[in-house]
């Protein structure tokens, strides 16, 4: 008798929540890990079209890493939509003024480029400094 490979609704998924203290992380492997988390390729009932991920609270941004020289070789664009509207400035910069932007960044970089990714995107919580306010959903901690 052949197996039905099952796959999980929206109704289905039962959601937890996770902490990532970025202080001392290298910026791409840790947001190779939250994207991972996000996504909810960690879980063995993984479904690739719905949305099965869980939350991650990032604490402690202003604190990660950039390796070799990307914090002045790597530019930050953003185009304000009009001729000659274009911007470029250093990632260190950025990571100077609001870290929380140079990390959500390299995680949504990584997701799916659909509504999809989007979603997952909501469940991303990036904090500068030490305190979040999502105490009460006792996330757990997670390492890279």
């Amino acid at each position: 008798m052949p197996r039905q490979t099952t796959f999980r609704t929206r109704q289905d998924v039962d959601r937890s929540w996770h902490h990532m203290d970025a202080d001392g992380q290298i910026l791409g492997r840790m947001a190779t890990a939250i994207a991972t988390v996000l996504m909810g390729k960690h879980r063995a009932d993984y479904t690739p079209h719905v949305d099965c991920g869980d939350f991650v609270v990032v604490t402690n941004a202003e604190k990660i890493v950039l390796t070799g020289r990307k914090a002045e070789q790597r530019m930050v664009q953003s185009y304000s939509g009009y001729p000659g509207g274009l911007r470029e400035r250093p990632v260190g910069d950025v990571l100077a003024k609001h870290p929380e932007r140079v990390v959500e960044n390299a995680v949504r970089r990584m997701l799916p480029k659909s509504r999809l990714g989007r979603q997952m995107m909501s469940k991303l919580k990036v904090y500068a400094g030490t305190d979040h306010p999502h105490h009460a959903q006792q996330p757990a901690a997670m390492a890279v």
